[in-house]
């Protein structure tokens, strides 16, 4: 979902790969070794203050898990991704097997990407907005009563082409179905960006939409949407305090890893949250190509987060898919190969992160 050509090139290949893919369990390339990587910290986080965020694909992660986990979720930040819900086929889950995340996966592209099937009502925030408020009903989904307190930044860059500004638009819209305040959405859509992350000093050229999907537009990002979610914040630090660690992922997943996650993931730890517990947690999904198989730690270390947990007590956890053939790009799952649960509490990878809350939560000695 991030370079155009290369994502409609990786998902011609998922149309054909993945059946087979998911009939064989999925099929990990090769990942960063569990073998070093220590347990995730128990430091007794105050994960009922979590936010979330997201690039791309890791955009419509964002804000599932935040749909599905609204109680522990007070903001999320969707960049370059579209509403809650907008892959969805209407014919899910009347095919078997992998029928309905191939057509889910054709109206993703297409249609929450594209925005070439807006005259069909494809991410139509109204009718969304009633998908959702129904699911909520079925206790598949936290109640919308703790959506709409939520703070919510959504960002389009005016040289993105990968995902159009007409999508990002229809998830502020949708939330405002939801019943957010417009106060409590901000859109920012000013910006000369590529489909990338945005900051103020790393990266590629502005416009850039490519490897690693990090771009300096002399805007920070990361300060920008925990601005808005949390309100004023102390400045940011210029050396870090604490320790990026790599963490085993998977003691969080079941034993056949149907969330299809990286045996390894990383969190960024503040001295201060070893040392007194009550630290908030973010969580910051990757995009797209952007995992660590793909760019190494350049968007864990380089998108500005840890400055700004450094000095404001925030947990910051970088959960990791791993490439698969189902999934090529690593991408997250907003159209279900993961299974037709996608979308709820139960799916996998959403469970399988909300774990990793848990375990960050739990009273500990700290990292």
């Amino acid at each position: 979902m991030m370079c155009c050509h290369s994502f409609f090139r990786s998902f011609a290949l998922a149309f054909t790969l993945i059946a087979v893919a998911i009939a064989n369990g999925g099929c990990n390339d090769a990942q960063h070794d569990a073998s070093s990587a220590r347990p995730l910290p128990a430091l007794g986080a105050k994960v009922d203050e979590t936010s979330v965020s997201g690039i791309s694909s890791g955009a419509y992660m964002a804000g599932q898990f935040q749909m599905a986990h609204a109680k522990r979720v007070v903001g999320a930040a969707i960049i370059a991704g579209g509403p809650y819900g907008c892959s969805e086929s209407i014919f899910a889950n009347t095919m078997p097997g992998t029928g309905t995340a191939i057509l889910n996966l054709s109206k993703a592209v297409n249609g929450c990407m594209l925005n070439l099937l807006g005259i069909w009502g494809v991410s139509d925030p109204e009718d969304l907005a009633k998908k959702a408020e129904e699911r909520a009903a079925k206790g598949e989904i936290d109640p919308i009563a703790d959506v709409v307190r939520d703070r919510i930044y959504l960002f389009t860059g005016t040289s993105d082409r990968t995902v159009a500004p007409a999508i990002v638009r229809h998830a502020a819209e949708f939330y405002e179905k939801l019943g957010v305040p417009k106060a409590n959405i901000d859109l920012v859509s000013d910006l000369p960006a590529g489909h990338a992350f945005v900051t103020d000093d790393e990266g590629s050229a502005c416009s850039v939409s490519g490897e690693p999907y990090v771009v300096n537009c002399g805007y920070d990002q990361a300060g920008a949407l925990l601005k808005f979610i949390y309100g004023d914040l102390q400045p940011r630090a210029t050396t870090l305090s604490g320790n990026f660690f790599d963490f085993d992922q998977r003691p969080f997943v079941s034993d056949d890893n149907s969330a299809e996650l990286a045996e390894t993931g990383v969190v960024y730890v503040p001295k201060s949250c070893t040392e007194t517990p009550g630290c908030r947690v973010h969580i910051a999904f990757h995009g797209c190509a952007q995992n660590r198989e793909a760019v190494g730690d350049t968007f864990v270390k380089e998108s500005g987060f840890a400055r700004w947990a450094d000095t404001n007590r925030f947990i910051v956890l970088f959960p990791q898919v791993a490439d698969s053939a189902a999934n090529p790009q690593g991408c997250w799952d907003w159209w279900g190969y993961t299974g037709p649960q996608y979308l709820t509490r139960d799916a996998p990878q959403i469970a399988a992160v909300n774990r990793m809350l848990d375990a960050l939560q739990a009273p500990g000695g700290g990292a």
